[in-house]
């Protein structure tokens, strides 16, 4: 079976044994990521890759958007059971009053990199020569989108001085800056690595390592993560161990193999034509993934004042951080990778 990049649905399924003999038909889950050939939502898809979520009784499909928003939106309009998407989220959710929590952090950085075109590259060496310029996102309300703000803001700029363009990712960002329509623009891996090998663009600030992350933002910083409502959590308690446990394999697979091991086990749409570029990608973003899903102590509130710049309407006096995230379920996982 091949998988596009742009979007793919991939559905295994198994009946979950009962007392040792008795089968049953599991309730079919539903999973969304922010554009599955990302490297930095490698977890899910080696989860399924690797028959991870086979293994745990789970009759599953996952779909992807371009965008964290997107997979947001249907997450709270309950087409989806579970997203996969960036921590900031859940905060920015909470702030409007829905009620999400992360389950399982993927990356201990942003994984992200603001890309300067070729053809604007002239005179654009930091986030303030964007006064007057284009910068492009994934979609509106995206960890793109507020991190592009925060990048802004902490270099003196308010956002009337420059314009933002929700652009997509993977091949549709890339042309959005080939094509000239941004002259700068935050996207993740592989497609960052595309673009530089082509030429046609230079780093202007590389958030793809925890040390790169912590110097563009003024300390430390969590991406991706595995995040769901907390009333399904609470009513599916089993189900949620269940995908945690999965993916905290996933990182465990992560942690003790090499880029090449684990570039033969993701789809061959994902590297494309050059898989040797993938490769090297891969392999220089492997040390951001964490290696047992946890939140790091003190990162939800290092988040929480880069959303509080980056955007208004979010006051930190009525965020409750305790009710964005828990350690519960990776603290009951205990896994060895195979």
């Amino acid at each position: 079976m091949q998988f596009s990049p742009r979007f793919f649905t991939l559905a295994c399924t198994l009946a979950a044994l009962l007392s040792g003999a008795t089968q049953a038909h599991a309730e079919k889950l539903t999973l969304m990521a922010a554009g599955t050939s990302k490297i930095v939502y490698l977890p899910l898809i080696l989860a399924s890759q690797l028959g991870y979520f086979k293994d745990e009784g789970l009759e599953f499909e996952i779909l992807s958007q371009p965008a964290g928003v997107d997979t947001a939106t249907e997450l709270l309009a309950g087409a989806i059971q579970g997203a996969v998407g960036f921590y900031d989220h859940t905060i920015d959710l909470q702030s409007r009053g829905k009620d999400v929590q992360a389950l399982v952090v993927f990356s201990k950085s942003a994984g992200l990199v603001e890309l300067v075109s070729k053809k604007s590259a002239a005179g654009f060496n930091t986030m303030a020569d964007a006064k007057g310029k284009t910068l492009g996102v994934t979609g509106l309300g995206s960890s793109t989108n507020f991190l592009t703000h925060y990048l802004a803001a902490r270099a003196g700029l308010s956002p009337k001085e420059y314009t933002v363009l929700p652009v997509g990712s993977d091949d549709t960002f890339i042309a959005a800056m080939d094509q000239g329509r941004i002259d700068a623009g935050m996207i993740e891996e592989p497609s960052a690595s595309r673009l530089l090998a082509s030429g046609g663009a230079k780093v202007l600030v590389d958030m793809r390592s925890a040390a790169g992350t912590a110097a563009a933002l003024g300390g430390p910083y969590v991406g991706p993560c595995f995040y769901a409502q907390r009333s399904w959590i609470n009513a599916h308690r089993d189900e949620t161990q269940k995908l945690v446990r999965a993916m905290v394999r996933s990182l465990a697979f992560i942690a003790s193999h090499s880029a090449e091991e684990i570039t033969a086990k993701v789809p061959r749409d994902f590297y494309g034509p050059d898989k040797a570029l993938y490769i090297s990608a891969l392999k220089a973003s492997m040390p951001m993934f964490t290696k047992d899903g946890r939140m790091p102590d003190g990162t939800p509130a290092a988040v929480l004042k880069v959303l509080t710049l980056a955007n208004s309407s979010i006051d930190p006096r009525h965020i409750d951080l305790s009710r964005t995230y828990t350690n519960e379920f990776v603290d009951h996982v205990q896994t060895s990778a195979k």
